[in-house]
């Protein structure tokens, strides 16, 4: 999924200088933008000597050969030439996808573009910006006024939510709403069985998230929870397939010579199925903005998460998640436009739910080749004294769109009016979780945790059957052994 290597053509309209800005933004070697370029210049000029080539040979057969050949006149030095000349362009023609390739592996490794508000830094404690405060704080450090919004994280001054003495690992075991070591025994590592209140919560995030986009006019999709290899690596940075992609193997039904397609791997987010849905279509620009609510099941590895978020079920290998997948036009204002919406949206849900929360955009160094911008929503858990992530909301214009051919349109042309520097247009694909429903159980637990239980916010009582409150009914759980060495060991 590369950006337009038009973007690096001068000749084409583009700015070289400009994506050599955009690399070194995001902390990556600003030179490989030359090496795309000194690949694609041997490009050209080798395919301009193909054309010469064929050219002259077409000459030579017209002009000389066959004019020979009518009279009976000898030419069989220019048969031998001719042959010679149709070895080079045999030798050329195959050297050229060689050359192509090595051209577009270079272009691969560029990120895409990086929005004006985001911060150019590889520190998130220090500078990412934030946004938003909800609820809007009224006392600060600063004199009793409100915060000054935006601001560096490092520099953010105000007074944090209130805290409270549980954490959601110790509230799901007490209301009777999971089984983790259970889980581990039958799936290992981070694994889970949801019982009897945890049930009734997500099944209760699941469809008030269905209900609350659809409301908003989007068309709700159930994609597939597997997904062909050529698919996935159109979409997927090449580091996802080792740190977060599960893949299956095996024998299946598929039909004799599927070759890559009957490898496939589960999806770590309805993003990557609903991202292809569209694949190779040409989409009417009267139809767009288009919308989706994807509810699915999600799977990742969580290689790079060792001994992070041991306890309880925020950071797990399965879990379902409503995710917000929208597709603009060809213009980078009106996709940031929809980026804004989609993150009231999220906003709207949390506030729904009495969530304290904060947005941030984050600095350049966090966001993926994709993402030219990216707002997390980090909601407030009161247990841990911590603000956490329970939302992305990223922009990715036309990088992935491109990855798996979404036109839309017409060509975009050149303000000049120089044919040669039209372009394809692409659609914009912008993405951003609603709730991961995991994580949403935990912030709801601890923000509402009391001596006796827990308080079910209202707009989900609707859908757990008119339950307003669950009641602890266990004691907290026990320590396993390494917990309790470590207990022993800190005395």
């Amino acid at each position: 999924m590369p950006i337009d290597i038009n973007e690096l053509r001068d000749y084409k309209g583009g700015d070289p200088a400009k994506w050599r800005e955009y690399q070194a933004a995001r902390f990556k070697p600003a030179h490989w933008v030359d090496e795309v370029i000194a690949k694609d210049e041997e490009w050209r000029m080798k395919t301009k000597a193909l054309d010469e080539m064929r050219t002259n040979v077409n000459r030579l057969q017209k002009d000389v050969i066959a004019p020979k050949k009518k009279a009976k006149e000898p030419c069989e030095e220019e048969v031998q030439q001719m042959k010679a000349m149709q070895e080079e362009i045999k030798a050329l023609s195959k050297e050229l996808p060689e050359i192509a390739a090595e051209r577009d592996s270079l272009l691969n490794r560029l990120g895409n573009a990086v929005d004006p508000e985001v911060p150019v830094s590889q520190s998130e404690e220090e500078d990412n910006l934030v946004i938003n405060l909800y609820p809007e704080p009224l006392e600060a450090e600063n004199g009793g006024e409100k915060p000054q919004l935006p601001c560096p994280l490092g520099v953010l001054r105000y007074k944090l939510p209130e805290t409270k003495p549980l954490t959601h690992d110790d509230l799901l075991w007490r209301v009777d709403g999971y089984e983790p070591v259970r889980g581990q025994n039958v799936a290992g590592h981070r694994a889970y069985f949801l019982k009897n209140a945890g049930v009734l919560l997500n099944q209760a995030l699941i469809n008030y998230g269905i209900a609350f986009l659809s409301q908003r006019g989007y068309d709700v999709l159930q994609p597939p929870y597997m997904m062909n290899k050529d698919v996935m690596a159109s979409l997927a940075q090449l580091e996802d397939f080792d740190e977060q992609l599960y893949k299956v193997s095996g024998k299946t039904d598929e039909p004799e010579g599927g070759g890559s397609s009957s490898e496939k791997y589960l999806i770590a987010t309805s993003e990557q199925p609903i991202c292809a849905y569209h694949k190779g279509d040409w989409i009417s620009e009267s139809t767009l903005p288009l919308r989706y609510a994807g509810i699915s099941t999600c799977f990742r590895k969580e290689a790079g998460s060792s001994g992070k978020d041991i306890r309880g079920i925020f950071r797990v290998h399965q879990f379902e998640k409503i995710e917000q997948f929208c597709l603009t036009v060809d213009d980078f204002e009106e996709s940031q436009k929809e980026q804004k919406r989609m993150l009231t949206a999220a906003e709207e849900f949390y506030q729904s739910l009495e969530i304290p929360y904060r947005v941030v955009c984050l600095v350049s160094g966090e966001l993926n080749d994709a993402a030219v911008k990216k707002y997390d929503l980090e909601g407030w858990f009161p247990g841990q004294n911590a603000y956490r992530e329970l939302v992305s909301c990223s922009n990715c214009t036309d990088y992935q769109a491109r990855g798996v051919g979404t036109r839309c349109g017409i060509k975009k042309t050149s303000k000049d009016g120089d044919s040669l520097k039209d372009r394809a247009s692409y659609v914009h694909m912008l993405n951003s979780t609603l709730c991961a429903t995991g994580r949403g159980i935990c912030c709801i637990l601890e923000n509402n945790q009391t001596e006796d239980g827990v308080r079910v916010p209202k707009v989900l009582q609707p859908f757990m059957g008119g339950i307003e409150f669950l009641p602890f009914k266990r004691g907290p759980m026990e320590l396993t052994k390494g917990e309790k060495g470590k207990k022993e060991n800190k005395k």
